[in-house]
């Protein structure tokens, strides 16, 4: 499993554990949109608080502590799956204020050069991982080991990137011709919403096995967590995407 929050141990660990219900495809899912809608309502009080705030600034605080607060809770909870039945609607609501905050932001500065860019993101985010769904249901791209392999490297590449660029900015080195409007810029947008897109497709799979597997009920909560954290990388890269292309 290339996901980080994803792994073959946090399968085999749980599938030996005894509990009264077992995880079902049908229970995640349901656990996925739960999630959705809390996002949803952490994202739209922060939007509210950047539209009717005398100073934008005050949307700071809900900005990083949601973007620091959805962090710490990703991290424990991938290290106690368990522990998502009861941190990962609260993970969804601050990751919702982070979303809100960077949306509302996105929506002001790109208002007069690309109106309608927060629907837009929302609408593509559906459409690829629909898209992506029916590319696994179909068995389209067939989902083994060495896609699995595949796909390490690939994110492995991408946090690097991400990385350097953090290391950069901390010594006040800005490389423009990597987040400008581009074809370099673009095309490495373009890359990495491709394999967030893919990741889907092991997101998918994790949670088919793990159902098929009886794993814990519990599982249902960190199976709906993990591919919420797909979709939010998803929506980040393919809002920039937009935004890079607004900028040409």
């Amino acid at each position: 499993m290339s996901n980080p929050v994803f792994s073959q141990k946090v399968l085999n660990r749980t599938a030996a554990e005894q509990a009264s219900g077992v995880m079902t495809i049908k229970g995640t899912i349901t656990k996925t949109f739960i999630l959705t809608l809390m996002v949803f309502l952490g994202a739209a009080y922060t939007w509210k608080v950047f539209n009717e705030a005398i100073n934008p600034a005050s949307l700071a605080p809900w900005m990083w502590g949601g973007l620091i607060g959805g962090f710490v809770l990703a991290l424990i909870i991938s290290f106690n799956p368990k522990s998502a039945q009861y941190l990962s609607p609260i993970y969804a609501i601050l990751e919702g204020f982070f979303l809100g905050a960077i949306s509302a932001i996105y929506n002001a500065a790109f208002a007069e050069t690309a109106p309608g860019i927060i629907v837009n993101a929302i609408l593509l985010t559906l459409m690829v991982t629909f898209a992506m769904l029916f590319v696994y249901r179909t068995n389209i791209i067939k989902v083994d080991g060495k896609f699995a392999k595949v796909m390490f490297m690939a994110i492995s590449a991408i946090a690097l990137y991400y990385l350097l660029n953090i290391v950069l900015r901390l010594f006040g080195v800005h490389l423009t011709m990597l987040h400008d409007g581009g074809l370099l810029s673009i095309g490495i947008s373009i890359v990495i919403v491709v394999v967030a897109a893919f990741t889907l497709l092991l997101d998918f799979n994790f949670i088919e096995k793990a159902s098929y597997a009886r794993a814990p009920k519990y599982m249902e909560w960190y199976g709906a967590f993990g591919l919420m954290v797909t979709l939010v990388w998803l929506y980040l890269e393919i809002l920039r995407l937009l935004g890079k292309f607004a900028n040409r």
